[in-house]
């Protein structure tokens, strides 16, 4: 297979649960010939108390996320600067958008306290791409992957974090921004779809690009 090269080191892949990321992710490594820095939610021992009962879990939840994120941007900081392309799952500036929709206002000035002291000095992304789709698509795609806590996910729950994430990717500038309508296209089965989508990354340049499947328009 031939490694495609793309004018970026270091890109984050972003959106609500459900949407894609991690699946696109591995794609998109392979193509790259890049490495993975995956989120690992199968390893934090609160996720499952915080789907069943979110006023129970959410603080050691978040916090654990919090850690584990820094802890694996921080040793790719370490690494040299001949490092290979590195496709991330998540941007470490939506920790505090899950924090916001999850915790309460005490919980949360703890939890800006923590992310204040210790996400300053972690290496950030120079392309990240926001995967968007309706609440009803991310319900049926958590469905279908058969995570058993996940089953617990309520949909007020992935409403208030589609508009979180709406809201902040509005305003967003710090780095270049490809918005993709992720609902009718099918990143991981569909080599044509997968092949559109790497054309609108190839024009993907600075500041922010759109992109609606052109084969997927009509649905």
């Amino acid at each position: 297979m031939v490694v495609e090269t793309l004018p970026y080191r270091f890109i984050a892949i972003e959106g609500p649960i459900g949407v894609g990321k991690t699946t696109l992710a591995s794609r998109l490594a392979a193509t790259l010939g890049a490495e993975q820095v995956l989120e690992r939610p199968e390893e934090n021992p609160f996720l499952e108390r915080f789907y069943r009962n979110p006023r129970a879990g959410a603080l050691p939840a978040q916090l654990y996320f919090l850690f584990q994120r820094l802890q694996q941007l921080s040793a790719l900081k370490q690494q040299d600067l001949f490092a290979p392309v590195r496709i991330a799952d998540y941007l470490i500036d939506k920790d505090p958008l899950f924090a916001r929709v999850t915790l309460d206002p005490e919980e949360f000035r703890l939890y800006e306290q923590v992310y204040a002291r210790l996400a300053g000095e972690v290496p950030r992304p120079d392309l990240v791409i926001y995967l968007q789709a309706r609440v009803d698509v991310l319900a049926a795609r958590i469905a279908r992957r058969g995570v058993r806590y996940e089953q617990f996910i309520s949909r007020g729950y992935l409403e208030r974090l589609n508009d979180a994430y709406a809201r902040f990717f509005h305003d967003y500038d710090v780095t270049p921004l490809l918005i993709v309508n992720a609902a009718a296209i099918d990143l991981a089965g569909s080599d044509a779809d997968y092949e559109e989508f790497l054309g609108a990354l190839r024009r993907m340049r600075r500041g922010r690009l759109y992109y609606n499947p052109l084969r997927h328009a009509a649905l």
